[in-house]
């Protein structure tokens, strides 16, 4: 792996050079845009909407549109001047409880790897977070841009995971948020009666992509000329007219799935012909030479 960015931890006055990796990565099919007839690649032109000719990567830099349309362009070199501290250091800024951040928030995970000299402190800071059972608020910036980040102990690393502004969650405008609803307390409790019946540990390898194995199998077919596979037909699904109803067949269906997937009933065992006497005393022997020892 490569690593995205280099810097040190900031803790207080202890100071952890470390570098950032990326965690994930998508395992999406990319597709190409090509010309049916021939199936050549399709080519972009950059082209500039006022002088109209094309130009190159060299001759474009950033611009930002003010609101009365005038346009600022900001050279590479301008961004080096940003009075920000944090473009090679990581700053603590506090610790909180794993509970009060919300996933919301959450944006792109990164792995921490120390510097030889530093896997001390590293490891120091690792085993802090677990005993305290905290997360570090941290700020980093990344790729030009400052961001919040929730830095956290997995197995034996530090991860990092940058998180959104407050003012760049949408606030949710949906009309039934101002009905007054009103849940009956048998339709809650059978809702719970689901909920338990449907419970389980988390375990994403336990979860299948089909849509990568649909596609996988869809290219293979259209690559080898085979016959392509059909669509499943959905199942047909009516309205809910009786939500109480609709909930205990939910359960049942449920009960009858996971009583499915249990492992058959082992048979009992044939009862063995009772032992000799001689091989008792024998045994009674051994076993009482262990308890002596």
């Amino acid at each position: 792996m490569r690593s995205v960015w280099k810097g040190a931890i900031s803790f207080g006055l202890v100071s952890i050079p470390v570098r950032l990796y990326t965690a994930t990565e998508e395992h999406d099919f990319r597709f190409n845009q090509v010309h049916r007839e021939d199936s050549g690649r399709i080519r972009y032109k950059r082209v500039c909407q006022v002088c109209e000719k094309e130009v190159t990567y060299n001759d474009i830099v950033k611009g930002y549109e003010l609101d009365d349309g005038r346009m600022v362009t900001l050279e590479p070199s301008d961004f080096d001047k940003l009075p920000i501290s944090t473009d090679r250091a990581i700053q603590v800024m506090e610790f909180v409880d794993a509970d009060e951040v919300d996933p919301i928030y959450f944006q792109k995970t990164y792995y921490l790897e120390p510097d030889k000299a530093a896997v001390r402190p590293y490891v120091l800071m690792r085993e802090a977070l677990v005993q305290q059972e905290q997360l570090a608020v941290v700020k980093i910036t990344v790729r030009q841009r400052e961001t919040l980040a929730i830095m956290r102990a997995r197995e034996d690393l530090l991860l990092l995971t940058t998180v959104l502004w407050p003012d760049e969650i949408r606030k949710p405008e949906f009309g039934f948020l101002d009905q007054d609803v009103e849940v009956r307390p048998q339709e809650l409790s059978m809702a719970a009666s689901l909920i338990e019946s449907m419970a389980g540990s988390f375990d994403p390898n336990e979860f299948t992509d089909d849509y990568t194995d649909a596609m996988r199998e869809l290219i293979e077919a259209k690559a080898s000329g085979a016959e392509l596979p059909e669509r499943p037909e959905p199942e047909e699904t009516g309205e809910v007219v009786d939500l109480m109803s609709a909930l205990q067949r939910s359960v049942e269906a449920a009960k009858s799935s996971r009583d499915k997937e249990k492992p058959a009933a082992k048979k009992a065992p044939a009862k063995k012909a009772p032992a000799k006497k001689t091989a008792t005393k024998s045994t009674a022997k051994k076993t009482g030479s262990k308890r002596t020892a």
